[in-house]
């Protein structure tokens, strides 16, 4: 890129940061609300009454009133548009270094600060500090590049005599508010990019549990399946020998049929394979001491409860309604909800007793798990606090609803209800839905 190149670059960049009146409002403070806004409103009415008592002796009153409204007001302004708001002070300072460097001249000012008055300066470098709060750290530094470069021009190049000069110390303060104002917005945005990335790894652990519980849902599940699938294939196969002098179209359908059993079962164990273990040959984590072992189911009920109370836990078993045959995934879901429940008392409820009940209805069964509130707080958790949303997944699977939430009378309850068959809906009310 070549000199004219570059200038014309720079140029346009000044352009794009400086030349604009887009709003940036001040948020207000996290625990002062709007007690920022009313400080700098404070400050702009006392620059704008000691400022017009310096200038009244020197410009007359319209001149000095002009310029000093245009200073205070800037610091008002900048509150929610900081570009222009720092070029109106910019403006306003100059026009007051200007109108006092005649009466300098004039013999008729001797001390006076120049080019920056008292109240000027102030209102300045809160108009820096608001803007260096607001907008990307290159544009502060242009602004404030600029207002160095005017108090040289206006001192150092075109000058005054007898006056205190007050133009390096207004370089000075403007820097050290510009560092200042720049710390402390990448202070605030690192805070509001920490919290978006604490909600994004909130939401990206929720997901991960997710799919976690589901991957553990299908693996308990592909027994259940790979059984149905050995049983269409050995009927397939004993068929024909049942049937004296079978057709052969028979004998064809038959053999079709348990082929495709076979193929499909083949299919199932190479994919969920892969979801029962990362290694092959390990443990399942969270499902037991071996991969293979067989699913449990109602039937195994009593045995979960007597392990709970040798954890130390007291629990009641309930059994309403004549039992009858369930799916496998029902009974598998049933038991893995009351698993998940009991544990969860265990862990937020010390000291607190439980029943279990399950009532058996025409349409599916209902399994509700209550507990009494705990006798003491819990112990700190260090879990991930998914439970209940592994519990919902096995609910939802199956076409039924999982309620949770605080019991009436304390305590707290969950209750699922699992239709048996496929479509079924839920008739029967739960409690309030929430969190443990």
């Amino acid at each position: 890129m070549d000199g004219g190149s570059r200038n014309r670059h720079w140029a346009a960049v000044l352009r794009e940061d400086l030349c604009t009146v887009r709003a940036d409002p001040l948020p207000p403070s996290v625990w002062l609300r709007w007690l920022p806004h009313g400080l700098v409103c404070l400050t702009a009415f006392g620059m704008l009454t000691i400022g017009l008592e310096q200038l009244d002796g020197k410009l007359g009153f319209v001149p000095a009133f002009v310029i000093v409204l245009a200073q205070s007001g800037a610091m008002v302004l900048a509150l929610w548009r900081p570009v222009p708001a720092w070029w109106l002070s910019t403006a306003a300072t100059v026009a007051g270094a200007v109108a006092v460097r005649g009466r300098l001249l004039a013999g008729d000012a001797d001390g006076f600060p120049w080019p920056w008055t008292v109240a000027g300066l102030v209102a300045h470098v809160c108009v820096l500090l608001l803007l260096a709060l607001r907008v990307p750290t290159r544009v502060a530094v242009e602004a404030l590049g600029i207002t160095a470069l005017v108090t040289y021009v206006l001192q150092g190049l075109w000058g005054a005599w007898n006056n205190q000069a007050t133009g390096l110390p207004a370089v000075l303060l403007s820097a050290v508010v510009v560092v200042v104002g720049t710390a402390l917005r990448g202070r605030r945005e690192a805070r509001v990019q920490l919290a978006r990335q604490t909600t994004l790894t909130a939401e990206e652990r929720a997901r991960r549990t997710l799919l976690e519980e589901r991957s553990r849902i299908a693996r308990e599940l592909h027994d259940v399946v790979a059984h149905h699938m050995s049983v269409i294939s050995i009927q397939a196969q004993v068929a024909p020998h049942l049937v004296a002098d079978p057709p052969e179209e028979l004998k064809e359908n038959l053999a079709g049929i348990r082929q495709n059993a076979l193929e499909a079962l083949t299919e199932l164990r190479r994919v969920l394979g892969v979801l029962r273990s990362e290694h092959p040959g390990t443990p399942d984590e969270g499902t037991g001491p071996a991969p293979h072992t067989p699913q449990p189911t109602l039937d195994r009920l009593a045995a979960l409860v007597e392990n709970t109370r040798a954890a130390g836990l007291t629990v009641s078993t309930e059994v309403r309604g004549e039992r009858r045959p369930l799916p496998p995934g029902v009974e598998l879901s049933a038991y893995r909800i009351t698993q998940e429940a009991l544990s969860n008392v265990l862990r937020h409820a010390p000291g607190a007793t439980a029943r279990v009940r399950l009532t058996h209805l025409p349409d599916g069964l209902r399994v509700e798990i209550r507990n009494t509130p705990p006798l003491h707080a819990p112990p700190p958790s260090h879990g991930a606090g998914h439970g209940l949303l592994g519990m919902r997944e096995r609910a939802a699977m199956l076409g039924g609803t999982l309620t949770a939430g605080p019991a009436p009378g304390g305590g707290y309850a969950v209750t699922a209800f699992l239709p048996a068959g496929p479509g079924d809906h839920p008739t029967h009310p739960a409690p309030e839905e929430g969190t443990r």
